[in-house]
């Protein structure tokens, strides 16, 4: 089955670009009809389009309110005929719309629970692991509910915090990891939707 995902980011776009090289790999068997960014300067969006994939920008800004706001990129995602939403660097909170339960995935630069939460995103995340003297850090893939960071977890990889470490260095060796989890994680849990019925195989 080719999933169809829907891209949510807000700022460079690498996770998505991950994503479209797995895709060129045949390591995840998927197509990108839409991406969302939730800033018309993020450079994500100019990513997306030179990788020749569709591209709305949705501002809260440009809505009366959050419930608009939420209520249109739905529309636009169902639009879309999407199997999962993907959260790719998304830093705004959007509630799980209904009948989208369990189809919407996040990767999150560190081990959840830890270092998780609203705010924590990017070099803060990296930054607290360091500041906190961890040892280990990692990426974390999990299923979105209404709640930072706080889904079910489906995947987890650990890579090492070097004694040298600065944000930095190990911003490179989480994603990596990234690189490797989320495509596989992706695929893993459209086929366990599957086999409970959750998600329909597409013919």
């Amino acid at each position: 089955m080719t999933l169809r995902l829907a891209v949510l980011l807000s700022g460079g776009g690498r996770t998505l670009l991950n994503l479209v090289d797995a895709i060129a790999a045949g390591r995840l068997d998927a197509e990108v009809p839409l991406v969302i960014s939730s800033r018309r300067t993020a450079k994500g969006v100019g990513r997306a389009r030179d990788a020749g994939l569709h591209v709305d920008v949705l501002r809260p800004r440009d809505f009366d309110d959050k419930a608009a706001f939420c209520a249109r990129q739905t529309q636009v995602i169902t639009a879309a005929d999407v199997d999962l939403i993907i959260m790719a660097g998304y830093l705004l909170h959007y509630p799980v719309p209904t009948g989208w339960e369990g189809r919407v995935l996040n990767i999150h630069p560190s081990l959840l629970p830890k270092f998780g939460g609203q705010g924590m995103y990017g070099d803060r995340v990296h930054a607290a692991v360091l500041a906190a003297r961890e040892t280990e850090s990692g990426c974390t893939v999990h299923v979105v509910d209404d709640d930072y960071d706080s889904g079910p977890v489906i995947a987890q990889s650990r890579v090492p915090v070097l004694a040298d470490d600065d944000t930095d260095a190990l911003a490179a060796r989480v994603f990596e990891a990234e690189c490797r989890t989320f495509p596989e994680a992706i695929a893993n849990h459209a086929a366990t939707l599957i086999e409970q019925g959750a998600l329909s195989p597409r013919r």
